[in-house]
C-alpha cells in the first residue's frame, strides 16, 4: 500500500510547490514511485517546478 503526503498552506507564497517539487524528485531518485499532484487551479506551478510543459 502506498503512502500519501500533503503538502499546504492556507497563505500564498510559502513554498508549497519548491517543497513539493524537491521532495517529489529526491523520493524517485531514491527509487521510489512518485505522483505529483498540483490542485492549485488558479495558480499551479508545479508543472515548470519540475521542467515540464
Amino acid at each position: 500500500m502506498g503512502e500519501v503526503l500533503a503538502v499546504l498552506s492556507g497563505k500564498g507564497g510559502t513554498g508549497k510547490t519548491s517543497v513539493c517539487a524537491a521532495l517529489a524528485t529526491a523520493l524517485a531518485e531514491a527509487g521510489k514511485r512518485v505522483l505529483s499532484i498540483d490542485c492549485d487551479v488558479g495558480l499551479r506551478n508545479l508543472d515548470i517546478s519540475l521542467g515540464m510543459s
